[in-house]
C-alpha cells in the first residue's frame, strides 16, 4: 500500500466503504495514492464485518463512503470502520460523506418528531470520528450538530463553471425550486456574472413523503434560460414540476443543476421527460446505468473532495478552496 507523507510523524490513510468505490478510487488517484485494502462482508443475518489487513496505528485516516440505497446499511457500515480504525490507535479519523445521511431531518416540523441528522452526528462522534467533511449538506445548521470540526464543500463552483459553457451569459435566470433556497440561488447569481433571480412557489403535505406541489413562479424568466438549482434530487417531483411551470410563464429552456443524484424510482423517467435541455451532477452518490438518460450530464466532485483531504492533511485552509466564502 503506498501513503503520502507530509513530514515524518504524519500519514494519510484513504479507506473506504463498498457503496461508491468508484468515487474512492477516483479520489485515491487524485491523491496519487492507494486506497487501503479492506476487508468487508455481510453475516447472514445482515451483519456487517470489516477490518484492515494493515495497521493504521498513528495515522491520519480518512474514510470516505456514499450513502444511496440501502441507506442505513452503508451508514452502519462507516460507522463500524470507524469503530474499527479507533480501537486500531489510528491518531485522527475523518469521516468523507459526500451526500449527508438523514440531511432533510434536520429540524422538528411537528411534535414528537425525531432530527435524524442530528443523531447521525452523535453516531459519528461517538463511533470515533474526530472531523466530518461533506457536500452541499442540506441546511448549513447541520454544521453545529457535530461536536468537532465539520469541513463543508461547495459543488457551485464546479456546477456553475460547467453551466457557464453551455448558456448565453447575458441570458440566464437563476430559479430556487422553493424559498427556503434563495440564499444558495442567490451564490449561483453571483457565480453566474449577477444573473436575476426567480423562484417557484410551492406547497408540501407533511404527512406525506417525498411529495410537493409546484403552482407558480415568481420573478421575470420569460424568455430566458432558466438554471433550475438544488441540493438533491430524490424522486424528481418537484424539479419535474417546477420546470413545466417554468415552460408554461414562457422559459426558453431549463437547465437543471443539483449536487446529490439520489434518483429515487422514478425520477429517471420524470427528468427525462420533463423538458429539461440538460440535467447536470455530481457523482457524490453513484448513479447505475438504469437510472442515465440523454440528457444527463455527470461532474466528477472527487477533485474536490481530494483537495480539501489534502488540506485538512497538512493543515492547510479548506476555506482557501472556495475564496474565503466556506
Amino acid at each position: 500500500m503506498s501513503e503520502l507523507s507530509h513530514n515524518v510523524d504524519k500519514k494519510l490513510v484513504l479507506a473506504s466503504g463498498r457503496a461508491h468505490p468508484e468515487l474512492a478510487e477516483e479520489v485515491a488517484r487524485e491523491l496519487e495514492t492507494e486506497l487501503l485494502p479492506m476487508s468487508a462482508y455481510d453475516f447472514a443475518n445482515g451483519e456487517i464485518y470489516v477490518r484492515s489487513p494493515e495497521s493504521v496505528r498513528g495515522k491520519d485516516v480518512f474514510i470516505i463512503q456514499s450513502h444511496p440505497a440501502p441507506l442505513n446499511n452503508w451508514l452502519m457500515e462507516q460507522l463500524i470502520m470507524c469503530d474499527s480504525f479507533k480501537r486500531a490507535s489510528a491518531r485522527r479519523i475523518t469521516v468523507v460523506s459526500p451526500f449527508y445521511p438523514y440531511a432533510r431531518q434536520d429540524k422538528k416540523g411537528r411534535g414528537r418528531e425525531p432530527i435524524s441528522a442530528r443523531l447521525v452526528a452523535d453516531l459519528y462522534k461517538t463511533s470515533g470520528a474526530d472531523r466530518i467533511m461533506s457536500v452541499d449538506l442540506h441546511t448549513a445548521q447541520i454544521q453545529g450538530f457535530f461536536d468537532g470540526p465539520v469541513d463543508h464543500l461547495f459543488a457551485i463552483p464546479l456546477l456553475a463553471d460547467y453551466i457557464r459553457t453551455r448558456v448565453e451569459a447575458d441570458n440566464i435566470t437563476v430559479v430556487s425550486p422553493d424559498t427556503g433556497r434563495v440564499r444558495v440561488a442567490e451564490q449561483w447569481a453571483e457565480r453566474l456574472g449577477g444573473a436575476p433571480l426567480a423562484f417557484v412557489h410551492k406547497s408540501r403535505d407533511l404527512t406525506v413523503p417525498n411529495q410537493a406541489v409546484s403552482k407558480t413562479v415568481v420573478g421575470q424568466i420569460e424568455g430566458r434560460t432558466c438554471v433550475l438549482i438544488d441540493d438533491m434530487i430524490d424522486t424528481g417531483g418537484t424539479i419535474a414540476g417546477a420546470v413545466r411551470v417554468l415552460k408554461d410563464a414562457g422559459a426558453k429552456d431549463v437547465i437543471i443543476a443539483a449536487t446529490h443524484a439520489v434518483f429515487s424510482d422514478p425520477a429517471a423517467q420524470r427528468l427525462a421527460e420533463c423538458g429539461a435541455r440538460e440535467v447536470v451532477v455530481t457523482n457524490t452518490l453513484p448513479i447505475p446505468a438504469a437510472k442515465r438518460f440523454s440528457t444527463l450530464t455527470v461532474l466528477s466532485i472527487a477533485p474536490l473532495i481530494a483537495r480539501a483531504i489534502k488540506e485538512v492533511f497538512e493543515d492547510g485552509s479548506v476555506t482557501s478552496l472556495f475564496d474565503g466564502q466556506a
